[in-house]
């Protein structure tokens, strides 16, 4: 699916934002990362971030989740100003944020059934096991692995592995989603069919969501909007077709 036959897929809140970074630095070792970079995400959006590996893409969405904290700057998320909330309060904006890594970051010792159960009963400390069953297998039909639920992390593809961890995120409800690279180290039939399905997740579950990636394909499966990040600032905003044919060199590199 591409940008033409997707225009009208955004929610009617689409003018709420739900993150913003205003003004944010940071710097490792006297090393700067982030340089004053600002971003809104509005409710029902697909905001991917464009950049170079060691850009400070990742650096970006660990503020949002409170795994890091800026420098200089303020990250507020569903109206909460991040760096200002106690650990029981960040917890509890975890769980409206779902974070996908790279890896998927299943439980190796688990099955696929138990993976996805665990954000149920030690997250949101579900007891009623029938209820429980329902959500996985209804998330597991969503990410078209219902005969998985049985299997060990290490019986499963990449892909399926990947799509496990989707679900796994997704289980708990999250009103936004981030996501680190997600077809990075997939063949690129199983990155499509990845970008695909984070673009029926969306739709599915009305999440608003962040994606980094240099995957063009899937940024011009999944973006609604898109940010250049290079050396630390952003340096292009647009759609896909607009930025396509920025006149920055940078910008251009990417469609090449």
């Amino acid at each position: 699916m591409k940008q033409a036959d997707r225009a009208n897929h955004k929610s009617p809140d689409a003018t709420e934002t739900v993150v913003e970074m205003q003004n944010v630095h940071k710097s490792f070792d006297g090393n700067d990362v982030l340089k004053d970079i600002s971003l809104k995400l509005r409710r029902g959006e697909n905001l991917v971030i464009l950049g170079r590996s060691g850009q400070g893409k990742s650096v970006t969405i660990k503020c949002i989740v409170g795994m890091l904290t800026q420098d200089e700057g303020a990250v507020t998320v569903l109206g909460e100003d991040v760096a200002e909330l106690n650990d029981k309060e960040l917890k509890e904006l975890r769980i409206k944020v779902g974070f996908l890594f790279q890896s998927g970051a299943l439980y190796d010792s688990m099955t696929v059934r138990e993976n996805l159960e665990f954000p149920l009963t030690r997250v949101l400390k579900m007891r009623d096991q029938d209820e429980i069953d329902q959500r996985v297998t209804e998330v597991l039909d969503s990410v078209g692995l219902a005969d998985a639920i049985d299997k060990m992390p290490s019986e499963l593809s990449g892909g399926m592995r990947k799509r496990v961890g989707l679900a796994r995120t997704l289980i708990v409800h999250p009103e936004i989603m981030l996501y680190d690279e997600p077809t990075t180290g997939l063949d690129p039939i199983t990155s499509r069919e990845i970008s695909d399905l984070i673009l029926q997740m969306q739709k599915k579950y009305k999440t608003s969501s962040i994606i980094i990636t240099h995957d063009m394909e899937c940024a011009e499966i999944i973006a609604d909007r898109m940010l250049v990040l290079n050396e630390g600032k952003f340096i292009a905003e647009g759609t896909y077709k607009e930025l396509e044919k920025s006149d920055n060199e940078f910008v251009r590199s990417f469609f090449k």
